[in-house]
Protein backbone atom coordinates (compact mmCIF):
# COMPACT_ATOMS: atom_id res chain seq x y z
CA UNK A 1 0.00 0.00 0.00
CA UNK A 2 1.42 3.21 -0.75
CA UNK A 3 0.16 7.12 1.09
CA UNK A 4 0.15 9.29 -1.29
CA UNK A 5 -0.05 13.05 0.74
CA UNK A 6 -2.14 15.55 -1.18
CA UNK A 7 -2.00 18.65 -1.79
CA UNK A 8 -4.45 20.98 -0.43
CA UNK A 9 -4.02 24.05 -2.21
CA UNK A 10 -4.12 22.77 -5.69
CA UNK A 11 -8.23 22.43 -5.37
CA UNK A 12 -8.97 19.52 -6.66
CA UNK A 13 -9.77 17.37 -3.57
CA UNK A 14 -13.41 16.34 -3.38
CA UNK A 15 -13.26 16.24 0.10
CA UNK A 16 -11.31 19.11 2.15
CA UNK A 17 -11.34 17.55 5.21
CA UNK A 18 -10.21 13.99 4.56
CA UNK A 19 -6.67 15.35 4.21
CA UNK A 20 -6.51 16.67 8.00
CA UNK A 21 -8.23 13.59 8.84
CA UNK A 22 -5.52 11.17 7.57
CA UNK A 23 -2.99 13.41 8.95
CA UNK A 24 -4.10 13.60 12.45
CA UNK A 25 -4.62 9.67 12.73
CA UNK A 26 -0.60 8.86 11.04
CA UNK A 27 1.04 11.25 12.92
CA UNK A 28 -0.55 10.13 16.04
CA UNK A 29 1.55 8.43 18.21
CA UNK A 30 -0.15 5.22 18.35
CA UNK A 31 0.27 4.46 14.60
CA UNK A 32 3.73 6.08 14.03
CA UNK A 33 5.46 4.10 17.28
CA UNK A 34 4.30 1.05 15.20
CA UNK A 35 5.36 2.35 11.91
CA UNK A 36 9.09 2.51 13.43
CA UNK A 37 11.60 -0.68 12.65
CA UNK A 38 12.28 -1.85 16.36
CA UNK A 39 16.22 -1.85 16.01
CA UNK A 40 18.64 -0.67 18.16
CA UNK A 41 20.29 2.69 17.52
CA UNK A 42 23.72 2.43 16.36
CA UNK A 43 26.95 4.97 15.90
CA UNK A 44 29.69 3.74 14.13
CA UNK A 45 33.16 5.95 14.58
CA UNK A 46 36.64 5.66 13.71
CA UNK A 47 39.83 6.07 15.49
CA UNK A 48 43.76 5.85 14.18
CA UNK A 49 43.82 2.06 14.82
CA UNK A 50 40.27 1.05 15.32
CA UNK A 51 36.71 1.46 14.42
CA UNK A 52 34.24 1.38 17.13
CA UNK A 53 30.59 0.18 16.86
CA UNK A 54 28.08 1.23 20.31
CA UNK A 55 24.68 -0.29 19.59
CA UNK A 56 21.89 1.41 22.22
CA UNK A 57 20.40 -1.87 23.42
CA UNK A 58 19.05 -1.16 26.70
CA UNK A 59 17.28 -4.00 28.93
CA UNK A 60 19.33 -6.40 27.88
CA UNK A 61 22.15 -8.97 29.27
CA UNK A 62 25.48 -9.85 27.50
CA UNK A 63 24.34 -13.54 27.15
CA UNK A 64 21.42 -12.31 25.09
CA UNK A 65 24.00 -11.27 22.11
CA UNK A 66 25.29 -13.20 18.99
CA UNK A 67 28.04 -11.77 17.59
CA UNK A 68 29.67 -13.39 14.56
CA UNK A 69 31.54 -12.19 11.78
CA UNK A 70 31.05 -14.04 8.21
CA UNK A 71 33.89 -13.21 5.55
CA UNK A 72 33.32 -9.42 5.74
CA UNK A 73 29.54 -8.72 7.54
CA UNK A 74 29.99 -8.10 10.84
CA UNK A 75 26.21 -9.72 12.37
CA UNK A 76 24.84 -8.69 16.23
CA UNK A 77 21.82 -10.80 16.93
CA UNK A 78 19.58 -11.35 20.09
CA UNK A 79 16.88 -13.73 20.60
CA UNK A 80 14.55 -13.99 23.34
CA UNK A 81 12.05 -15.68 24.80
CA UNK A 82 9.12 -13.29 25.45
CA UNK A 83 8.44 -12.73 29.46
CA UNK A 84 5.53 -13.46 30.78
CA UNK A 85 4.82 -9.76 32.96
CA UNK A 86 1.70 -8.34 34.40
CA UNK A 87 2.26 -5.15 34.11
CA UNK A 88 -0.09 -3.48 31.66
CA UNK A 89 2.23 -0.79 29.68
CA UNK A 90 1.30 3.03 28.29
CA UNK A 91 4.03 3.15 26.63
CA UNK A 92 6.73 1.19 25.56
CA UNK A 93 9.75 2.27 23.25
CA UNK A 94 12.15 -0.26 24.18
CA UNK A 95 11.55 -3.85 24.32
CA UNK A 96 13.76 -6.19 21.94
CA UNK A 97 12.70 -9.70 21.51
CA UNK A 98 14.63 -10.14 18.71
CA UNK A 99 16.64 -8.56 16.17
CA UNK A 100 19.76 -8.61 13.78
CA UNK A 101 21.91 -5.88 12.71
CA UNK A 102 24.73 -6.39 9.69
CA UNK A 103 27.62 -4.42 9.22
CA UNK A 104 30.14 -5.05 5.82
CA UNK A 105 33.27 -4.65 7.40
CA UNK A 106 36.03 -2.40 5.74
CA UNK A 107 38.83 -4.15 4.06
CA UNK A 108 41.68 -2.74 6.41
CA UNK A 109 39.86 -4.19 9.34
CA UNK A 110 41.53 -6.84 10.79
CA UNK A 111 38.77 -9.48 11.43
CA UNK A 112 41.06 -11.23 14.00
CA UNK A 113 41.00 -8.68 16.48
CA UNK A 114 37.11 -7.51 17.33
CA UNK A 115 36.20 -6.95 20.64
CA UNK A 116 32.71 -6.71 22.67
CA UNK A 117 31.29 -5.36 26.00
CA UNK A 118 28.29 -4.34 26.78
CA UNK A 119 27.89 -1.87 29.65
CA UNK A 120 25.00 0.38 31.36
CA UNK A 121 22.67 -0.66 28.26
CA UNK A 122 25.30 -0.32 25.23
CA UNK A 123 27.00 -2.82 23.15
CA UNK A 124 30.62 -1.39 22.49
CA UNK A 125 33.08 -3.32 19.82
CA UNK A 126 36.13 -2.71 18.41
CA UNK A 127 37.47 -3.49 15.54
CA UNK A 128 41.36 -3.17 15.01
CA UNK A 129 42.70 -1.69 11.86
CA UNK A 130 45.36 -3.36 9.80
CA UNK A 131 48.80 -2.27 10.65
CA UNK A 132 48.65 -0.86 6.76
CA UNK A 133 45.49 1.29 7.26
CA UNK A 134 46.63 2.83 10.22
CA UNK A 135 46.80 6.85 9.59
CA UNK A 136 50.67 8.22 9.57
CA UNK A 137 51.02 11.86 10.14
CA UNK A 138 53.49 13.75 9.28
CA UNK A 139 54.09 17.81 9.02
CA UNK A 140 54.04 19.30 5.48
CA UNK A 141 56.64 22.33 5.13
CA UNK A 142 55.09 25.07 3.06
CA UNK A 143 57.88 27.07 0.36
Amino acid sequence: MTLVKFNRDNGKALMPGVNDIFESIFNDTFFSDRMVTRVPAVNISETADHYHIELAAPGLKKQDFKISVDRDQLSISVEQQAEKNDRKYNKREYSYTSFVRSFTLPELADQDRIEAAYEDGVLKINVAKKEEAKTVSRQIELK
